[in-house]
């Protein structure tokens, strides 16, 4: 199979919301009158991003999924993707999962395939996506005040607990292994990006970002941006870290494998989470609530927006935590 004929058959359908879509050297985009373009990008390396047996369905999704996030985080809705594929070979069996994965997410938020690239190498996936956000609407890194709440999204830590079990540093008990990893490791593997809660948190939220590298890393980006400081309640955040093992209490079946430091650390820093972090105004707690309900996303107020500089951890009695989390960073 060629290039052009790999292409055709699983990356090429017919365009319905954009001028051109593939087949040209550049696809044309019109975003609506009023609108704004968002455009993200991100790549997925194998043996860096994802293990070398993965599902390739869901490495199609998970494809996808984290560029939408960028988009969730910028309040705008999905337009158009081009897909960059480096692959060792053309291989039916992987290619035909990978595209049902990705056009399911894709279709799912009616976010259209509009070009890209193939070569032949190791297996690489780089995707940029297109979405829409009304002029001067878009959700910034920079607009956190000083009293803002800080909240997150979902749960926290489930894929790094996926993650460190399939690394094989944590030993799940056999019997309980299946019920806890499952849904850990589809957090890890099939993301959910919360475009619904971007769309709604517009004229509401002051800052916002997608929990990719770990909640103090991406929190760190909005505070520089937005020349603030942050308070962080643990005791809250520990409650959303791999939060289906932990309130079951599972913690008591891994013995002292996974100490209650190593909870609180996947909370704060265990990446992959791919939730939203965004900061509101305290006066608008009801607004936020309404806008989680309806997306139907729960959110979690975990912190406060402070004006001297740095990022402050502390229990819930106030007592200082020590900052010994350190989030994802390729090159650190």
């Amino acid at each position: 199979m060629g290039e052009f004929d790999l292409i055709a058959r699983y990356f090429t359908r017919p365009t319905r919301r954009v001028a051109l879509g593939v087949g040209d050297d550049c696809a044309l985009l019109q975003p609506a009158p009023g609108m704004q373009l968002a455009i993200s990008s991100d790549m997925l390396v194998e043996g860096r991003h994802f293990f070398p047996d993965v599902d390739p369905f869901t490495l199609g999704h998970k494809a996808l999924a984290v560029n939408l996030s960028d988009l969730a985080a910028c309040g705008a809705r999905p337009l158009a993707f081009t897909l960059a594929l480096a692959l060792p070979r053309t291989d039916a069996a992987w290619l035909e999962p990978f595209s049902r994965g990705l056009f399911s997410l894709a279709d799912a938020h009616d976010c259209e395939l509009v070009g890209g690239d193939t070569t032949q190498g190791p297996l690489n996936i780089c995707i940029t996506v297109f979405g829409e956000v009304p002029r001067g609407q878009a959700l910034l890194r920079s607009g956190a005040q000083v009293g803002d709440d800080i909240y997150v999204s979902g749960t926290l830590g489930d894929a790094r607990l996926a993650l460190e079990a399939m690394r094989g540093t944590v030993a799940l008990p056999a019997d309980v292994s299946a019920d806890l990893l499952a849904p850990a490791r589809q957090r890890l593997e099939q993301p959910t990006p919360r475009i619904a809660l971007g769309l709604a948190l517009r004229g509401i939220a002051t800052a916002a970002i997608d929990v990719s590298d770990g909640l103090l890393g991406d929190l760190g980006h909005i505070l520089k941006q937005s020349s603030v400081g942050a308070t962080v309640d643990t005791d809250i955040a520990i409650t959303l870290v791999a939060s289906r093992a932990y309130d079951s209490g599972a913690k008591g079946l891994f013995g002292t494998e996974i100490t209650p430091n190593q909870w609180l650390g996947w909370a704060l820093a265990g990446g992959d989470d791919y939730e939203l972090l965004f900061t509101a105004p305290a006066s608008a707690r009801e607004t936020v609530a309404a806008a989680a309900r309806a997306s139907q996303t729960p959110v979690t107020r975990i912190g406060q927006i402070d004006r001297a500089r740095g990022l402050r951890l502390v229990n819930g009695q106030g007592q200082a935590v020590p900052n010994i989390y350190t989030s994802f960073d390729h090159f650190a």
